[in-house]
């Protein structure tokens, strides 16, 4: 059984028995490809939500009244980036031991190839739904495979085709857009037929990982790789939301943020309140 952070995201204190939900944090950001600083996201997140409200007047649910476990970062040994994924493997993995649904706080992307690993474990036939302004679909970035640039592609060697649904992609080489018109759904620039894509995947086992740079940077500034022309952070609630409440979400993660690129603060309240309503949503 893991043992109770000290520091939580906020209400996020159950006992760990009775939890449904468990958070871990992935504080790591060594195969970034331009700014790095994700590591620091899942305490800032942490930090931060304590200046939101526990209630929700979108869903009209409260964090307070649900089973919430949080047991802080992995210690990772950095320096060696498959011995992370295993950490965060390992750790996804005693989560669904216990039958609960492991949330992680990034982080970069390529934390979520160690989740995936966990997941196909248990779930072989499992569904990927995925918000990016990136397509991560590169075989490798400058001869590395264990890049955030390519953690798709990686996760797409698991699932194998017709299994992930990408939404929000505005970014990446032209071969890849080429490539997902094979292997993955591919939904460029927004969250156009999200609905069609939820009913198709409706008794389906799916883990979301989201990329908060789906967010325009004129609302979410601090990631490491801003790409202009994103969906603003209500069309982003409300996609994510309406993801985990329709789907069966097994497993999920909230990624790259990089809160020293916005010395306001925005972009982490942003992440904080998109986390709070994927917890009240699930």
């Amino acid at each position: 059984m893991l043992n109770k952070n000290i520091f939580n995201y906020m209400a996020c204190d159950s006992e760990y028995n009775e939890a449904r939900i468990v958070l871990y944090g992935v504080p790591f950001d060594s195969t970034t490809s331009f700014r790095p600083g994700t590591r620091f996201a899942p305490n800032v997140i942490r930090n931060e939500s304590y200046g939101l409200e526990t209630y929700s007047p979108y869903q009209d649910k409260d964090l307070t009244e649900c089973k919430i476990f949080d047991s802080g970062d992995i210690e990772l040994p950095i320096g060696d980036t498959e011995k992370v994924l295993k950490a965060v493997e390992k750790r996804a993995e005693e989560i669904f031991s216990c039958n609960k649904i492991p949330f992680m706080i990034g982080g970069e992307h390529l934390v979520t190839l160690g989740a995936v690993r966990a997941a196909i474990k248990k779930y072989p036939d499992l569904y990927i739904v995925h918000f990016d302004a990136h397509t991560d679909l590169r075989d490798d970035y400058l001869g590395v495979k264990l890049s955030h640039a390519a953690v798709i592609k990686r996760c797409w060697e698991l699932t194998g085709d017709g299994k992930i649904f990408q939404f929000g992609i505005r970014s990446g080489e032209r071969y890849e857009f080429e490539w997902s018109k094979k292997h993955t759904f591919l939904n460029k620039f927004n969250f156009n037929n999200l609905s069609d894509v939820i009913n198709q995947l409706k008794n389906k086992n799916v883990y979301f990982t989201l990329d908060l740079d789906v967010l325009d940077p004129s609302v979410f500034a601090g990631t490491g790789t801003p790409e202009p022309g994103g969906v603003s952070f209500c069309e982003l609630m409300k996609a994510a939301t309406e993801v985990c409440t329709k789907l069966n979400i097994i497993a999920c993660d909230v990624n790259e943020l990089s809160p020293v690129y916005d010395a306001t603060g925005a972009s982490t309240a942003a992440a904080c309140k998109i986390i709070r309503e994927m917890l009240l949503a699930l």
